[in-house]
């Protein structure tokens, strides 16, 4: 139990852990907002019939999703964003709205391509508009079958952001790592910061679920 003062309780460590949980939900959270809308705009691109944003989303997708997280963030923060002044939280909201804009895309897509046409026709021969048939038709079922690979995309989103130290961001692996070399207890520091983030994901599992028992 000293052992465990020492390390999460003495000069402050809560305080700090829990600093560095705030800036992780932060950028996550903002990531997911942001990365959501635009991976929405990205899919209406991807399966529309203009060819040249057809194309243009079919490229983003196809680069973003293939290159590591981390050597994007680098990117923009040391070669593009951090020249002009942009704040490292602001450099990884944004790299990570770009990131899981791709992600949440390409699920969309899979989502629709899962889709009964025939509901859709049906719906237009009953006499709904376009955008009744969107709203009470294809919405729902979009939301149903994108729903547990978009709960998986928030999770790897939270795990993501681990990397941010490398662009001077205290988040809480970062702060985790701190108080591991400060007390010299790199497996009860580290392990302690696993079961932190674990406790994330649970919540995140928890809320989808909540939202599947209103439903």
């Amino acid at each position: 139990m000293e052992v465990l003062y020492n390390i999460f309780i003495k000069d402050g460590g809560w305080l700090t852990i829990l600093n560095g949980l705030r800036v992780t939900v932060e950028i996550s959270a903002l990531s997911l907002l942001f990365g959501t809308v635009l991976g929405a705009l990205l899919c209406f691109m991807r399966v529309g019939k203009i060819t040249p944003l057809k194309i243009f989303a079919q490229v983003y997708i196809s680069i973003v999703r293939g290159s590591p997280v981390l050597m994007l963030l680098m990117l923009l923060f040391y070669g593009v964003l951090a020249r002009v002044g942009v704040p490292p939280v602001a450099v990884a909201v944004i790299t990570f709205s770009l990131h899981t804009a791709a992600h949440v895309a390409e699920l969309l897509r899979a989502a629709l391509s899962a889709l009964d046409r025939g509901q859709v026709e049906a719906a237009r021969t009953l006499g709904f508009s376009k955008w009744q048939a969107f709203k009470l038709v294809t919405l729902p079922q979009i939301i149903r079958i994108a729903k547990p690979v978009y709960q998986s995309t928030v999770i790897n989103l939270i795990q993501w952001t681990s990397v941010v130290g490398y662009v001077t961001i205290t988040d809480l692996t970062r702060v985790i790592n701190n108080i591991a070399s400060r007390t010299m207890q790199p497996l009860i520091t580290i392990t302690g910061g696993m079961v932190i983030y674990l406790a994330i994901s649970w919540l995140v599992h928890w809320i989808f679920k909540l939202t599947d028992k209103r439903r």
